[in-house]
């Protein structure tokens, strides 16, 4: 990569996370923002106002900004055509933050962010197969095949969390039912907690199991399995060297991921099965962040 500091972003469906980060990829100062807002100028201003903080933190001499955002981005254009969870729909993104942050900028969409950095330093590490799935107020997906990222003919490819898994399943935010998403996300963990009387946030839940509650447990062990179906799926069609998992429901740890290594082991084919580790991120809440940064990097080196 080349040497200087960028500054990556990574917007999420609640929060946004900003950091002035260096080539060795030690960040230099964290702005965060809540994300969750009304408007689609209000969100703009969210998100200028963290890159200044973060830019003038850590020093003010930056190179470029490396966006990674809850889109399907059309890379040719840089523009971010549709998001379930934002106020965003054929932007164009990479001009309208290049003219108001007066900086070369780089955008993908925030799970391939992810990849990116996991990929490149991370968990996945010289693997040439590789899926990730970052999993918090919804289902991010990103995916690595034949040592490449893979973005689809259209930049919409590894939208992992709308395959259907039960077709009589709750309704998702993007209008089907019984994706993924819908059983396997920090809204499907409180929803289903409040189903049981508990009236709680994921981040509550996930307190409870890891202090033994039974109720929480058997919660998160069913999430866990749920995810462990979607994920046979993907082991069954892709058949990847490594599946990467983070984002905030990671907070959950081996109870959320070996009742999805147990499923794998039941549903997946072999060989698939027998080749494919299920680990979580290395960069934890920080690949996408990450991930963005390492996409402004290469894209002012090339």
């Amino acid at each position: 990569m080349a040497s200087g500091r960028v500054i990556g972003v990574d917007l999420g469906g609640t929060k946004l996370l900003a950091g002035t980060v260096d080539s060795s990829l030690h960040v230099h100062h964290r702005a965060h923002r809540p994300a969750g807002v009304s408007s689609l100028a209000e969100l703009l201003d969210t998100i200028v106002d963290a890159v200044r903080e973060a830019r003038e933190a850590g020093g003010g001499d930056v190179d470029a900004v490396g966006f990674g955002i809850p889109s399907l981005i059309d890379q040719e254009r840089g523009v971010a055509v549709s998001t379930v969870h934002l106020p965003i729909r054929d932007l164009p993104f990479r001009d309208l933050m290049a003219e108001r942050l007066g900086l070369p900028v780089f955008v993908d969409n925030d799970a391939t962010a992810a990849m990116l950095a996991e990929w490149r330093f991370g968990a996945a590490t010289d693997c040439t197969d590789a899926l990730l799935l970052t999993i918090g107020t919804g289902i991010g997906g990103g995916m690595v095949a034949g040592g490449a990222l893979l973005r689809g003919a259209q930049g919409a490819a590894a939208e992992f969390g709308h395959m259907t898994i039960d077709f009589d399943g709750p309704l998702c935010p993007c209008g089907s039912h019984g994706c993924l998403e819908a059983f396997v996300s920090g809204t499907a963990l409180a929803r289903e907690a409040r189903a049981l009387g508990l009236e709680l946030t994921a981040a509550q839940v996930a307190e409870l199991a890891h202090d033994g509650h039974a109720g929480a447990r058997a919660l998160v062990t069913e999430m866990g399995s749920r995810l462990g179906t979607g994920l046979a799926n993907l082991v069954n069609a892709f058949n990847p060297e490594v599946i990467v998992v983070g984002g905030g429901v990671l907070a959950l740890g081996d109870l959320l991921l070996e009742p999805a290594r147990e499923e794998v082991a039941r549903r997946a084919l072999a060989p698939s099965r027998d080749l494919v580790r299920i680990v979580p991120t290395r960069f934890g809440a920080e690949s996408g962040m990450l991930g963005a940064a390492v996409m402004a990097f290469e894209g002012v080196a090339a």
